[in-house]
């Protein structure tokens, strides 16, 4: 069988006098190595894109995170600052893309922004500086030059019973990184709630009623899934789902 492709989200960044479309390496390597498949960057050209001609040709997709936040004009609210950086090229191509590859049944693994782009794509909202709220933790990184530290693995997310991830790991608990401000304050109407942390942020949800594996996750584990077991399972998981995906559309070359 043929590796299958799995489309992946980008930034639009200003580097050296160009205007690139760029993901991290974190998240190559973990779908190249740990899921099994091949990513393949999708530009953030918007509405320009033909989303149909997009998902017909890939098995999966997957949302990265990123320094930028969804816009708030997104979820009925004003932008601002504080709530930056804002990258609407990315906004314009992952929204949409969402929504078809849900109602497509292709597999989707949203990651960090991913989940909270799942979330405004779905009718949800996000809340900004959730560290701020009275009995929250910080789940900003910790300060510190070294990446490790940064997304050092540091406390504990309860899965829930009967949700998708309980299927990947049991109702239980497990241990992740947290690296970000903002996170999901109305959840979207079609979204169930797969994991929470010990203040009760929402750290993954699922889309209800999909045809296939769509998960979002507040944490990082493509920056852990070389090594840790937890980190791992969610992109072998990942993967399983797009290789069932790749071989109902191509069952004869499923069956050479």
């Amino acid at each position: 069988m043929l590796q299958p492709l799995v489309a992946v989200s980008t930034d639009v960044k200003e580097f050296e006098k160009y205007t690139w479309h760029a993901a991290p390496d974190q998240y190559l390597e973990a779908a190249l190595s740990v899921a099994g498949v091949l990513p393949v960057l999708v530009p953030s050209f918007g509405e320009r894109l033909d989303l149909e001609s997009l998902l017909s040709s890939v098995d999966g997709v997957m949302l990265t995170g990123s320094k930028s936040n969804v816009s708030p004009r997104h979820y009925g609210m004003e932008a601002d600052e504080r709530n930056g950086p804002y990258d609407e090229r990315r906004d314009a191509t992952t929204l949409p893309l969402i929504r078809r590859a849900i109602e497509r049944g292709v597999p989707l693994l949203a990651i960090c922004r991913g989940i909270q782009e799942m979330n405004v794509a779905l009718g949800g909202t996000l809340a900004g500086e959730i560290q701020e709220r009275e009995g929250a933790m910080d789940h900003r990184a910790p300060e510190s030059d070294r990446q490790d530290d940064r997304f050092a693995i540091r406390h504990p997310v309860h899965i829930r019973e009967g949700s998708c991830l309980a299927d990947v790991f049991g109702p239980v608990e497990i241990n992740v990184n947290s690296v970000h401000r903002q996170g999901i304050d109305r959840l979207g109407p079609n979204l169930a709630i797969e994991a929470v942390a010990p203040d009760g942020a929402i750290e993954a949800v699922s889309a209800i009623g999909a045809k296939a594996f769509a998960v979002g996750v507040q944490w990082h584990p493509e920056y852990w899934a070389a090594t840790d077991t937890a980190s791992r399972r969610i992109f072998e998981a990942f993967g399983e789902a797009v290789r069932a995906h790749a071989s109902a559309r191509r069952p004869a070359a499923a069956a050479e």
